[in-house]
């Protein structure tokens, strides 16, 4: 969540949105700068490749015990809000909640594949065996922004044992200065058996990293080091600013953390070979692209990442502005080699203007084709403000509300759009519908945050939580054709929860639908999901009706973001 040069080989402008902008205007529509200033139009080059453009994704069939939307796709109507949204199901129910105070922006799960250690009790059966578990962390809201009243005890991340998917035991919290708020930070690393988070308190803290061992049992982290990176002091070099945490991610061998830097603009590369002692390595500043930083991924022989581009969508009173927000592939070969010195290189980027805040990244393989599956936290008009709202987006034919989009990176120098998950409420078309429900929000209301696949080395499956929207899940075995198999959107809470953001930025409503932020854990053996929505805490879901898993779905830890 947030507080180029254009793209390779040439971008083309839009120009039915170009159009439509400056009809809204030659219509009265007052129009002026949006908060985050000037950005551009998507690129569309390879329109054959793209789903229909305003098409929306066929909506999941629902079984008879459901309780399905009433109205749009993705909408919780003003009428259903202001009696106290009962939430909406459709082939997934709610098997366990660990509510706890909420959470905040970011879960993460680590499986406990350990051979059983097998002992000898007195009459010669194995009594001491080890047992094996399943573990969820997700963080929480800072301090300072927190209800005077929370219990100073629920600061931080929560551990929560996930052995048995419908009875969640909440096992304690992680206090270290980074974990007291890890915002989208929070990340394991499975062949290392590490947990770990950058300093992003409020979504930008400090220069810390906190390491955490989950080997010997991950009910109960270790921490291993809690130490300021990039000062010139932890053994590296000198980080040409001070990192600023906000996301981050591992590279899949577990030596290097990347920390997404979002109020400096840049990528910052940490060395965990020694995992007691973090190091600093190497930084990229995006605005050599001409964009702002958010989350990242990383490809799975670490030589790639790819970044998201954070920009700030259609200024209506500047159209033809450059495309300033998407995604960036960068090559980080030197940082993985360890050479002396590494450089961080650009080798191409993807920028549209119909959305805006990229979010993060995931790299995935469909089929033997390589994708990336980006994904926005902001509209195609950015965040609503006095002199641009969602309703004069909507006029100008804009999508308002983020989603994820699939991209073509077979060729990586030139990546081209596949499709756009796009939900009825995202259609500009539909907004006299919507812009109602919205009234006394100013940030987020609709739309993605955070999405995750079952496998990224043969994804099938799609699944994003969503602001008010709940949780969604696409089959994408088709990527030019994704279709929604599922959809949970939970009972809006009548009591605030001291742990959400959604209560510290104004825009929890009692009664109303919650933002669901975090990444999604999928499990093809169990046929569940987990996750974490701000107010209703942790939702362990099952798949009903066998619309999941598929045939060939597998969720192999490590492989899901």
């Amino acid at each position: 969540m947030m507080a180029k040069h254009e793209m390779a080989s040439g971008a083309i402008m839009n120009s039915r949105l170009s159009k439509a902008i400056r009809s809204a205007i030659k219509c009265g529509v007052p129009l002026a700068l949006s908060i985050f200033g000037t950005v551009a139009v998507a690129d569309d080059r390879d329109a054959k490749h793209e789903n229909p453009s305003g098409t929306v994704v066929p909506k999941a069939v629902c079984g008879r015990e459901d309780h399905p939307e009433t109205a749009l796709q993705g909408q919780v109507p003003a009428a259903l809000r202001a009696a106290g949204f009962k939430g909406f199901n459709c082939n997934l129910t709610l098997v366990a909640q660990s509510r706890n105070d909420g959470g905040n922006w970011q879960s993460a799960e680590f499986k406990d594949k350990r051979q059983e250690r097998q002992g000898h009790g007195e009459d010669g059966d194995d009594r001491d065996r080890r047992s094996l578990h399943n573990c969820g962390y997700y963080g929480s809201a800072s301090a300072n922004v927190s209800p005077a009243t929370r219990n100073p005890a629920t600061l931080g991340t929560r551990v929560v044992d996930l052995t048995e998917v419908n009875h969640p035991v909440l096992k304690g919290y992680l206090q270290s200065i980074s974990m007291l708020d890890p915002w989208e930070s929070l990340k394991v690393n499975e062949p290392r058996q590490l947990l770990v988070s950058d300093q992003a308190a409020n979504g930008g803290g400090g220069p810390a990293i906190d390491v955490y061992d989950i080997s010997q049992d991950c009910r109960f982290p270790q921490l291993l080091a809690s130490v300021p990176v990039g000062t010139g002091k932890d053994g590296g070099s000198l980080a040409p600013i001070a990192p600023i945490g906000h996301e981050g991610t591992f590279a899949p061998d577990g030596l290097t953390y990347y920390i997404g830097d979002l109020p400096n603009k840049m990528y910052h590369a940490i060395d965990l070979t020694d995992p007691t002692a973090p190091r600093y390595l190497a930084s990229f500043d995006m605005t050599v692209v001409g964009t702002g930083s958010h989350g990242l991924s990383v490809s799975d022989d670490g030589k790639r990442l790819y970044v998201a581009a954070l920009g700030n969508g259609t200024t209506l009173s500047n159209p033809d502005g450059p495309n300033n927000n998407g995604f960036a592939i960068l090559d980080v070969s030197e940082v993985q080699a360890r050479t002396a010195n590494p450089q961080i290189k650009l080798v191409s980027s993807f920028l549209y203007k119909d959305g805006s805040i990229a979010q993060h990244t995931i790299p995935v393989t469909i089929k033997g084709r390589r994708y990336v599956i980006q994904v926005d936290e902001g509209g195609g008009g950015g965040i609503p403000s006095a002199s641009q709202s969602w309703g004069q987006t909507c006029q100008a034919g804009i999508t308002p509300f983020p989603t994820a989009r699939i991209v073509d990176i077979d060729n990586e120098k030139n990546p081209k759009l596949v499709s756009k998950l796009l939900l009825e409420m995202n259609d500009p078309a539909k907004c006299e519908q919507v812009i109602p429900d919205l009234v006394g929000l100013s940030v987020f209301s609709y739309g993605t945050h955070y999405c995750s696949v079952d496998n990224r080395h043969n994804a099938t499956t799609l699944a994003c939580d969503e602001f008010n929207s709940g949780i969604r899940v696409f089959d994408i075995r088709n990527p030019e054709r994704p279709k929604e198999i599922a959809y949970f959107n939970p009972a809006g809470t009548t009591t605030a929860s001291g742990g959400s953001n959604h209560v510290s930025f104004a825009n929890w409503v009692a009664g109303g639908p919650d933002w669901c932020s975090a990444e999604i854990h999928l499990d093809a053996e169990a046929g569940t999901l987990w996750t974490t929505c701000q107010d209703n805490g942790l939702l362990v879901l099952k798949f009903e009706r066998g619309v999941w898993p598929f045939k060939d779905s597998t969720t192999p830890p490590g492989a899901q973001n």
